[in-house]
C-alpha cells in the first residue's frame, strides 16, 4: 500500500516575509522611542547644575555672602583661590565642597549677557541665562530673578 501524501512541512516564503516585515517595524519603532544619548547627558547635566545653582543660593542667603558661579578655570579676583576645573563657586565658605567638574568633559557653558551668574544673598535678583552645548544639543537654563534656575522655554517661530 502506498503511504499517503502529506504536505511539506514549514513556512511559506510569504508568511517569513510578513514576519521579518513585523520585526523591522518594531525595531524601528523601538529605536525612535529611545532617548538621545548626548540628549540624556546634557539634560542630566542641566539638572545638576540647576541644583548646585539653588544649593549655592541658599547657602549665600543663610551666609548673607555674595556667591556668583563662574564658568571655565578663569583667573579668580584678588584674594581668592586660583581655580580648576570646568565651573566654579566664588564667595561660598571653604568648608562647602561644591563640584567643579562636568560630568561629561565635552559639556560647554556660556553665561549670556554677564561674565559670571550671580546667586545672591538678596532675594531678588537680575534675570539670568546660561546655555549648556554637548555636541549639537543645547540647553538653556534660565531664572526670573525670583525663581529657581529651569530649563528656558525655546522662543516662538516669528511668522
Amino acid at each position: 500500500m502506498a503511504s499517503p501524501i502529506r504536505p511539506a512541512a514549514g513556512f511559506t516564503l510569504v508568511e517569513l516575509l510578513i514576519v521579518i516585515a513585523i520585526i523591522a517595524l518594531s525595531v524601528g519603532l523601538i529605536a525612535m522611542s529611545l532617548p538621545d544619548g548626548e540628549s540624556a547627558r546634557l539634560e542630566e547635566e542641566g539638572a545638576r547644575l540647576t541644583a548646585l545653582l539653588e544649593m549655592a543660593r541658599a547657602e549665600s542667603r543663610v551666609s548673607g555672602a555674595t556667591v556668583r558661579w563662574v564658568p571655565g578655570a578663569d583667573t579668580p579676583e584678588a584674594g581668592a583661590e586660583p581655580a580648576s576645573g570646568d565651573f566654579h563657586f566664588v564667595g561660598m565658605a571653604v568648608a562647602m565642597q561644591m563640584p567643579t567638574r562636568w560630568l561629561d568633559r565635552r559639556t560647554t557653558v556660556e553665561v549670556v549677557g554677564a561674565h559670571a551668574l550671580l546667586l545672591g544673598p538678596e532675594a531678588i535678583l537680575p534675570p539670568q541665562r546660561v546655555v549648556l552645548r554637548l555636541g549639537e544639543r543645547r540647553l538653556e537654563l534660565a531664572s526670573d530673578g525670583l525663581g529657581p534656575f529651569a530649563p528656558a522655554e525655546a522662543p516662538a517661530a516669528v511668522q
